[in-house]
């Protein structure tokens, strides 16, 4: 019997459930194939004192999955597009993403309290534009996996949380007692590079025998974001929101607030260009 095609991925639940999604997609698309998964633990999951802000957040959530496609360990890994570095390991790169899912930021309140006096989260993007609303807000933070992050607002920890709808909604999360959930708009609040997109990644080599099988839509959209952000040279750390959908591609910077430009994006050998037009506009400080 073939040798099973091992997928790296996190521990957590969230994490599972999509390494669960890829590996259903996989078995459709190469009915021949065995898979396996690897579970594997990052520095930042164990370390849940950890500030993501003050360490940068990006890669930080991907290095032991690329560490285990260098040595052999696993073929592919399963990652939220989120949470990638814009630049790889040597020898790394995308086979492709899943199709999208919601991709809009949820405030998760305590019931009854639509002004929270105090919101958690560690992302500076959702800060600095959920802050326009929610302008009496104090911010903290809390570690943890979802079901974790609600636990805490019930318990008092802080008044509201801030979590992405794709994982919401993968974990099939709709209600929780004592908590509201309010979907917040994309053009208010401008989701990250990549987000309710799963990632997945592979040897460079290895990359023909994966590259078709995915999202190609996705793929586009993901890509221009993520070009976007390298081109920022913007991590986690970066306020920065940048979604591209149905011929929109929504932007935030707090240099330039919440904008939007409207183009039909066809191939990656468009995208170049079309960010230098947007940077010549918008004039950034690179």
């Amino acid at each position: 019997m073939a040798t099973p095609i091992q997928i790296a991925t996190r521990k957590s639940p969230l994490a599972l459930k999509q390494t669960e999604m890829v590996q259903a997609w996989l078995r459709e698309a190469l009915p021949e194939e065995q898979f396996e998964e690897l579970h594997l633990s990052t520095k930042v999951d164990e370390r849940l004192s950890w500030s993501l802000e003050q360490r940068g957040g990006i890669g930080l959530f991907t290095k032991e999955l690329e560490d285990a496609l260098l040595d052999g360990r696993a073929q592919i890994a399963v990652h939220s597009a989120k949470d990638l570095p814009t630049q790889f390991q040597a020898d790394l790169c995308i086979a492709g993403y899943m199709p999208r899912a919601r991709a809009n930021d949820v405030l998760v309140h305590l019931s009854g309290t639509p002004a929270p006096k105090t919101i958690a989260t560690s992302s500076p993007r959702r800060r600095a534009q959920v802050g326009i609303a929610q302008k009496q807000a104090e911010w903290t933070t809390i570690r943890g996996n979802v079901a974790t992050r609600m636990r805490k607002i019930v318990e008092g920890e802080a008044e509201a949380t801030l979590l992405a709808a794709a994982g919401l909604d993968r974990l099939d999360i709709t209600t929780h007692e004592g908590l509201e959930f309010v979907e917040l708009p994309i053009d208010q609040v401008v989701p990250a590079p990549g987000q309710a997109a799963i990632a997945i990644q592979c040897r460079a080599a290895d990359l023909p025998r994966y590259e078709h099988l995915f999202c190609e839509t996705t793929k586009l959209a993901v890509e221009l974001e993520r070009s976007f952000l390298r081109k920022l040279g913007g991590g986690c750390q970066t306020p920065v929101g940048a979604h591209y959908t149905d011929g929109t591609f929504y932007i935030f910077h707090p240099e330039i607030g919440h904008t939007t430009f409207e183009f039909e994006l066809e191939s990656l050998e468009e995208i170049d260009a079309i960010l230098d037009s947007i940077f010549s506009d918008l004039k950034f400080e690179q």
